[in-house]
């Protein structure tokens, strides 16, 4: 089958909602105004893209990728790998894979001197997908969460 991984659209909404509902099953349902609304915001976001892999015609597999302007390192901006999720009945067949590298493709042709990821999935074939994607575990990462 022929995939395409190209920049989410409007219209990929549904898809966008069903996929990540595998992410992360337990959040609630976003009402779908607020929904179109968000995601318009993101969509017009400098620095910001939805990545979607479609196959045929349906979207199979996401990650959103967050380049972020720097003053270091001689001004060369970072990127940030979030929300990666195939749909289960459509893993591994290479989606997740190829819609990482072509997020990390992206970030470094865009000048990025670093792609980082965190995950707080403890599966070690989570870690090891991402390894598999080139990801070194190199860092100690740190987070507050607001609930």
């Amino acid at each position: 089958m022929t995939i395409e991984i190209r920049a989410a659209r409007l219209d990929d909404l549904d898809a966008l909602l069903f996929l990540y509902h595998h992410l992360n099953p337990a959040d609630p349902p976003l009402p779908r105004v607020a929904a179109e609304d968000r995601l318009r915001t993101m969509l017009a976001q400098p620095g910001m893209t939805i990545l979607c892999v479609q196959a045929g015609e349906t979207v199979v597999a996401t990650c959103t990728l967050i380049i972020v302007p720097n003053l270091t390192r001689g001004g060369a901006s970072y990127a940030l790998v979030e929300n990666v999720v195939t749909h289960p009945d459509h893993r591994q067949n290479g989606y997740g894979r190829a819609v990482i590298r072509n997020a990390i493709d992206l970030a470094f042709e865009a000048g990025c001197y670093k792609v980082m990821l965190l995950t707080g999935r403890a599966d070690p074939a989570v870690h090891r997908f991402y390894e598999g994607c080139g990801f070194t575990q190199s860092k100690t990462g740190f987070q507050i969460r607001n609930n």
